[in-house]
């Protein structure tokens, strides 16, 4: 944490202090600079940082100057922690997947900044601008935790892909070998991302959608006359169809596979707590081959993206505040969205691998997370926790 830096000639209060403020922010959930400035009166923030804690105006601007490559370095730190002590082994199936997803993290008609992508809204008074940020995360799937390494800001005048091809060109740098499956959801059908993992010796796993039509019709003229797979997982029943050899995608270079997925569960309705069968169908178009990959293994890698969603960006904008916006400038904005970031991963690893497991039956991690905050406001003359 010493060694963030940031733009400052001559600062007076060091980057170190800013972040930890920011850090312990997140952590206490918050929810914005004023919350934590209304704690300054509390004692122990001398103890914990050598000085007062700096007013919620120095924070934002501070964080608007701070090195952004410093903030990723902390998290790959983290990671390579988190890997020396085996925390981070893939699930049963093998395969380690990097997960990439986009997601919007401010949207205002009033306020913008040079960072802003704009689009037009149709109202019933007439088309409004909008303002908008949108950034492309990437997480890592393991057996336990799920690890949020990397994000990247889509700037005006591109699409989501292009921004997941430069976050991919400076995360397969840093964490090499870090997974073997790159995937996304319908958006990534697109032979950009498939070129990319093929060229750096990744498989590649997207949802077929409409996008893709004379591949996903081909593969529905085929699946047809076979007669399905049938997976059970606990409540759901899936019927699976599983073909490789398509050539429909010429752009990609390579046959893919295409498999089917259609599951139907059991739901109870509140309504009039009958229980009434759910079907639902999907398609993943992939490279990865049978003989390296099953049926059941696509599927389980398909569905582990709803994780991400779930327990990734779900959980940072309802319980950890990150869609705030602490200070409405390009570099502040990614630069709390990579600390929330590595404050998730760390608590997660925290309860995960360090209590132990009468402590995680015993409590959820929202509680967990709840006597964190509770220690800020317990006294003021206590030491920090």
């Amino acid at each position: 944490m010493e060694s963030i830096r940031d733009r400052r000639q001559q600062g007076q209060i060091s980057t170190a202090v800013v972040v930890r403020a920011i850090l312990m922010m997140f952590f206490c959930r918050l929810g914005s600079l004023h919350a934590l400035g209304q704690t300054r009166s509390h004692s122990w923030w001398r103890r914990g940082l050598g000085r007062a804690l700096p007013s919620p105006d120095t924070i934002g601007r501070v964080a608007g100057l701070i090195e952004v490559d410093d903030v990723r370095a902390l998290g790959r730190q983290i990671y390579t922690r988190l890997k020396r002590g085996k925390a981070l082994n893939p699930p049963v199936h093998g395969w380690l997947a990097a997960v990439l997803d986009g997601h919007e993290v401010h949207a205002s008609f009033k306020r913008h900044c040079p960072g802003c992508l704009e689009r037009t809204i149709h109202t019933k008074r007439g088309d409004r601008i909008q303002y908008y940020h949108r950034v492309v995360a990437l997480s890592l799937v393991t057996q336990e935790l799920r690890v949020l390494l990397d994000a990247e800001p889509i700037k005006p005048g591109e699409d989501e892909i292009a921004a997941a091809l430069r976050l991919l060109d400076r995360v397969v740098q840093t964490y090499p070998r870090a997974f073997d499956l790159v995937q996304g959801d319908g958006l990534y059908t697109d032979p950009r991302f498939f070129q990319w993992a093929l060229a750096h010796g990744k498989h590649a796993l997207a949802v077929l959608k409409d996008e893709r039509r004379d591949l996903l019709q081909e593969a529905q003229q085929l699946f047809e006359p076979m007669p399905p797979v049938l997976l059970h997982d606990g409540k759901v029943r899936r019927e699976c169809w599983d073909l490789e050899g398509f050539r429909t995608w010429p752009q990609v270079g390579v046959p893919v596979r295409v498999v089917r997925s259609r599951e139907t569960r059991a739901v109870r309705r509140q309504l009039d707590q009958q229980v009434h069968p759910e079907t639902s169908q999907w398609y993943w178009v992939t490279t990865l081959p049978v003989r390296q990959a099953p049926t059941g293994v696509v599927v389980q890698l398909g569905h582990g993206r709803w994780d991400i969603e779930n327990q990734g960006f779900n959980e940072l904008v309802n319980q950890w505040h990150a869609d705030h916006v602490y200070r409405h400038e390009p570099t502040a904005l990614l630069v709390f969205w990579l600390l929330a970031q590595i404050c998730l991963t760390v608590f997660y690893a925290f309860f995960r691998r360090h209590l132990k497991p009468a402590a995680q039956a015993a409590m959820s991690m929202l509680h967990t997370a709840r006597l964190v905050q509770a220690e800020l406001y317990l006294s003021p003359t206590r030491a920090p926790p």
